[in-house]
Order: C-alpha cells, then structure tokens, then sequence
C-alpha cells in the first residue's frame, strides 16, 4: 500500500497537467495571417455594426468643436426639457463643488478644499459653450473630467445650457422681464 501512494500521487499530478487551454491557436494583434484570404489576424469591422457604447462621433455635438474652434452656440435644440435635465445633472455632479447657484461655496469648497470658479463672473459668461463642454468632458487645471461620470453628450450639453440659463438669471434685472411676467413676481409695472 505505501508503494503506491507515491505511484497515485504522480498519476494525479500527471492528470492535472492539461496544455490545452494553453496551446490554443491564436495570433498576437496585427499579426500576418495564412487562415484569412487577405493575409490580416485582425479583422475589418462588418458593414452597419453598431458601437456598443456611445458612439464618439468627431461633430461638434461630440466635440465642442467646430471649424477648428469651440462652439459659440448649443449644437441640440435649447427646451424646457433640456434645462430641467441640466440642473438636475449640475445638481449632481457639478454643485458639490461649485455650489447650486454656481458662485464656487460648494459644500467640497465650504469643508477646507480649494474654492473652484464662479461660473456667473465675467470671464465665465464669456466663455463659448464648446469650450465648457470640452472642460466638463476632459476637465481642466484642478477639476477632473466628468465624460465617464456623464457619458450622454446630450446630458453635458444640458449641462451647458442650464449654466447659461443660470448665469443669464444670477445677472439679470428687472428691465430683462417681460411686462407681463412682473406682475407673478410682485414688481411693479
């Protein structure tokens, strides 16, 4: 019995020595290929295949970018919709540090960390569209990039739109509303 111990414990050893996973046939990436007709290992993409993410198209919708320069203007259509989307994205992701109204006395700021840009000051209301669309995106000096945290490009650009809104709101006075809204807020006409 004592002689074959050492006889069943190489047998097992042996039975759990498989190559077979390892031996697998495989091409390294871009390798030359004698299975495919056109000599590649990497294959084309087929015809109408949809990306499985979001696509990362090059306009300016996905860019901020248009002719070689940021945007001036929103790319999507400005609705109710979308302003409403875009404060509940800034609430989330963007008043933590810059604060609901956008002025920079986030709670992160109000805890001991480095007060970030108030958006509503002059050098922020003059900023195109597409190069905040590009800081939310690829983040820049001390803020990080948010394109992961918010994937939609439509999302971001509600962002945008939502900024604009509250900037144009943080500097507007009486004389910017319309006669017949005053009277809903206690003004005089």
């Amino acid at each position: 019995m004592i002689r074959l111990l050492p006889i069943l414990a190489a047998a097992m050893f042996l039975a759990s020595c498989r190559q077979d996973m390892h031996d697998q046939p495989r091409y390294k990436p871009l390798a030359a290929s004698t299975f495919f007709a056109d000599g590649r290992s990497a294959r084309p993409i087929p015809a109408h295949t949809v990306a499985e993410d979001q696509l990362n198209g090059d306009d300016t919708v996905h860019t901020g970018w248009k002719n070689g320069e940021f945007d001036d203007t929103i790319p999507v259509p400005v609705t109710l919709s979308l302003l409403q989307r875009g404060q509940d994205r800034f609430d989330i992701f963007c008043s933590p540090c810059h604060g609901r109204l956008g002025d920079g006395h986030g709670m992160v700021a109000e805890r001991g960390f480095h007060f970030p840009a108030d958006l509503a000051d002059d050098r922020s209301r003059r900023l195109p569209p597409g190069y905040i669309f590009q800081v939310i995106t690829n983040g820049y000096g001390g803020m990080g990039d948010y394109g992961d945290q918010i994937p939609d490009v439509n999302d971001r650009w509600a962002v945008v739109a939502y900024l604009r809104a509250l900037q144009l709101s943080r500097h507007a006075t009486m004389d910017d509303v319309p006669t017949a809204q005053r009277a809903q807020l206690g003004a005089a006409q």
